[in-house]
């Protein structure tokens, strides 16, 4: 087959644009149902903040956080951040897309905006909920409010989408890149 997508390096280039596209369509889904069910994921925050389901009668009960309003302030921060990790991968998926047939410096810009989206979604779920939320306010200790599972997860999914993206590209290059 002589498709179009299937030649290097147009092919591995809207691969690694789908991939970016969905992850876009995931921060932008998140985000989307934190706004809209508002609750469901507050309590969580709340609870993590609060260390209210740590383990009983441990000495690090000194970081807990019984304000309501920096509860909110925290959610709403990790909102933007989950709308700015979709907006930035949906657009450097677009990029990336449009840069299919790129030189290779025009399509490193691309990639560059696309990896950006990439590890501001690492920094949101490594940094805020394994580091932050897991470490420092202890969630690991609580048995219902204990969302490291999930955030490695989406770590994994984003790491390994940020490694495809910045692998060297094979074959040849395109062809007005001579120019």
């Amino acid at each position: 087959m002589n498709h179009p997508l299937l030649q290097a390096p147009a092919g591995p280039r809207c691969m690694k644009a789908l991939l970016t596209a969905l992850v876009a369509v995931f921060a932008l889904l998140v985000a989307a149902n934190n706004v809209t069910d508002y609750n469901s994921n507050f309590q969580f925050v709340q609870h993590v903040l609060s260390m209210d389901t740590t383990f009983e009668g441990n000495r690090l009960m000194w970081r807990a956080i019984d304000s309501p309003w920096v509860h909110h302030l925290a959610y709403w921060l990790i909102i933007a951040m989950e709308f700015a990790v979709g907006i930035i991968s949906a657009l450097g998926a677009r990029a990336l897309f449009a840069a299919r047939h790129a030189p290779a410096a025009q399509y490193r810009g691309a990639a560059m905006l696309a990896s950006w989206g990439m590890v501001l979604g690492i920094a949101l779920w490594f940094g805020g909920f394994m580091a932050v939320g897991a470490e420092w306010f202890l969630m690991w200790q609580s048995e219902g409010w204990n969302g490291q599972q999930a955030a490695f997860r989406f770590i994994m999914c984003l790491f390994g989408t940020l490694l495809f993206l910045n692998l060297p590209e094979a074959g040849p290059a395109p062809a007005d890149e001579t120019h």
